[in-house]
């Protein structure tokens, strides 16, 4: 079973349907919108905008774990995306990353290792992993790694389809 396969719902409700994004590139983000790390949503959009044409997505996975920096409703939570950041990617219902309830999807992703070796739980929101179009994950990158660095582009250029 793929990343891809697995079941979530929808940030405004409803599946998320992570299988329509087989045969794309998918970078999927626990997001917070109380964080120091929070305008890393800028870079984000702007990856989306700049490599949707070419068959990948970010996909914002919405996390409350970490010093309650994402406490909103679904509702404020897609309201401040949308008028801070102008984002257009979508969204997840907001799950655990981490312990007793740490949703399906990210047991699936926790095992995979960053270029430093680093496997396990989530360190902090804005981790990011890239899904290849396969549904296998490519690359892990820490929350401090600026999603439009090079090495972040380089990885989404080595996976995008086509």
């Amino acid at each position: 079973m793929s990343v891809l396969d697995v079941k979530i719902d929808a940030l405004t409700g409803g599946p998320a349907d992570l299988d329509g994004y087989r045969g794309k590139a998918v970078l999927l983000v626990n997001v917070a919108s109380k964080c120091g790390l929070t305008p890393q949503y800028t870079a984000l959009e702007e990856l989306q905008r700049r490599y949707a044409p070419r068959g990948f997505t970010v996909v914002g996975v919405p996390c409350n774990q970490f010093m309650g920096q994402e406490p909103g409703t679904a509702e404020e939570i897609a309201e401040f995306c949308s008028a801070t950041y102008g984002v257009t990617f979508p969204m997840t219902e907001k799950v655990d990353v981490n312990g007793d309830d740490r949703h399906p999807l990210y047991a699936r992703l926790v095992d995979t290792a960053d270029a430093e070796g680093y496997s396990g739980d989530i360190r902090w929101n804005f981790e990011k992993f890239l899904v290849a179009p396969d549904g296998t994950v490519a690359a892990r990158f820490s929350p401090q790694t600026e999603p439009d660095g090079a090495e972040v582009t380089d990885a989404i250029e080595a996976v995008l389809p086509g």
